[in-house]
């Protein structure tokens, strides 16, 4: 864009080049005015020995005019057909040299210049030096030949490079304006790539902070609604064991509550006051995660081991997985916690209340691996696979709910996979893989 304004013309020329490239006419009827009158003039021109010239010694020749009027007439029809124009210019030439008065020239031989240039500004470079030449040799030669001066006077050699120069020129203009538009195109379609980045941008951020949004709203929702009918059973008979429900369901509304604020959060811009600051949850937390679905009536139980860094390892205290996993990626940290919450968010909701949840973590040097396996049953005497296929398919792409789809895009995200479906001979089973080696490189790409 820089070059491109460098080569615009400037604020005091670029309102009279707007008229004119908006009145072409006009500016050629100029043009052909401005060369009768210099070719009027070069015919009233007497040479005077070593001294110069003398202007209005002699009355231009009544046929030097007509010629002179065609070919500065033929000039106003340049744009619109350059060859016929060059053609009939180069014609006129040559009637002037083979009639004109000896020892004042060839005036007209300015608009076949004139008519070359034209042709070399709209035409390709090939075709422009061909008839360039073709028109420099024949004019030249004719004078030479058949002209007033001497074959070795210097207004034969004058003809040859004024049209050799008219050519030259008129091809340097052709190449700046295709230098121009090609710079021009180039900055209007970096500018579209750009606006399409940021659109892309916008898009993959939007899908994001909906993806934290459906995971924080349906795990602490379906904990509340759970919660909310126990209170509603026991209200009457167990008062104490209602105001323990009650108690989870504002524990867990206080949570949900929190997470959306962080997560809204996001959207606000730099420098707006009251910014969340709380990192964003992972395996760090999976001790508070299970002990919220263990309240809530779901049992869970945690396997966790690794043979990173430090060798095999194994553990089945969920507050041990950050000492058992140790460091990861914050993507791949984030990913895992929140699958593990959408699988038991969804076991919680879907796979009955006597069902029960087994989670493994597992890390090797490049690779996490979270598996959550659940033996649910969603109705008494129900067959187990068809219960939890339909399950899946409300929480997959075939349905309304966006859990497992929000999953596989997750690991998608980081070069990951997922698989979910029914385990044979009942329950439900999500396996994630993410790689830890993809996950770095993207985070220090990202990094400033």
């Amino acid at each position: 864009m820089l070059l491109v304004t460098t080569l615009a013309p400037g604020p005091a020329l670029a309102r009279p080049r707007g008229w004119l490239r908006a009145h072409p006419l006009a500016l050629d009827l100029a043009v052909a005015s401005v060369v009768l009158t210099l070719m009027i003039t070069g015919m009233m021109t007497e040479r005077r020995g070593m001294h110069g010239s003398v202007y209005g010694a002699h009355s231009p020749e009544p046929l030097s005019v007509v010629l002179a009027a065609l070919a500065a007439g033929a000039l106003v029809a340049r744009r619109r057909a350059p060859r016929t124009v060059l053609a009939v210019t180069g014609g006129l030439t040559l009637v002037e040299i083979l009639t004109g008065p000896g020892g004042r020239g060839t005036p007209v031989a300015m608009t076949a210049a004139i008519a070359l240039f034209t042709v070399g500004s709209r035409t390709s470079r090939s075709t422009t030096w061909r008839i360039a030449l073709l028109t420099a040799v024949g004019l030249t030669a004719s004078a030479m030949l058949f002209g007033p001066e001497p074959w070795y006077g210097q207004e034969n050699l004058a003809i040859f490079a004024w049209t050799g120069m008219a050519a030259a020129v008129g091809d340097a203009v052709r190449s700046r304006r295709a230098f121009v538009d090609a710079i021009r195109e180039r900055a209007e379609r970096a500018e579209r790539t750009r606006e399409e980045e940021a659109r892309r941008r916008v898009a993959e951020e939007r899908m994001r902070i909906a993806r934290e949004l459906h995971d924080v709203v349906a795990h602490h929702i379906a904990l509340v609604n759970v919660q909310a009918g126990v209170a509603a059973h026991v209200m009457d008979n167990r008062p104490d064991q209602a105001k323990e429900a009650l108690a989870h369901v504002r524990e867990a509304s206080r949570s949900a509550l929190n997470e959306l604020r962080a997560t809204v959060g996001l959207l606000r811009q730099y420098g707006d006051p009251e910014a969340p600051t709380e990192p964003a949850p992972g395996l760090g937390l999976l001790d508070q995660l299970v002990d919220g679905f263990a309240r809530a009536g779901l049992p869970v139980e945690v396997e966790i081991s690794s043979t990173a860094a430090r060798g095999p390892w194994h553990s089945r205290r969920p507050e041990d997985a950050p000492a058992v996993i140790g460091e990861l990626p914050a993507g791949v940290d984030l990913t895992a916690y929140r699958v593990v919450q959408e699988a038991l968010t969804n076991t919680h909701k879907h796979a009955g209340e006597e069902a029960g949840a087994i989670v493994r973590i597992a890390r090797a040097w490049d690779f996490l691996e979270v598996t959550v396996l659940d033996d649910g049953v969603a109705g008494e005497g129900a067959p187990v696979v068809q219960q939890r296929s339909a399950e899946a398919a409300r929480g997959g792409e075939t349905g309304g709910g966006h859990g497992l789809l929000g999953m596989r895009e997750r690991a998608a995200a980081l070069g990951g996979e997922c698989e979910a479906g029914p385990r044979y001979g009942g329950g439900f089973r999500v396996h994630v893989r993410l790689p830890l080696t993809v996950a770095r490189e993207a985070a220090r790409e990202g990094a400033p």
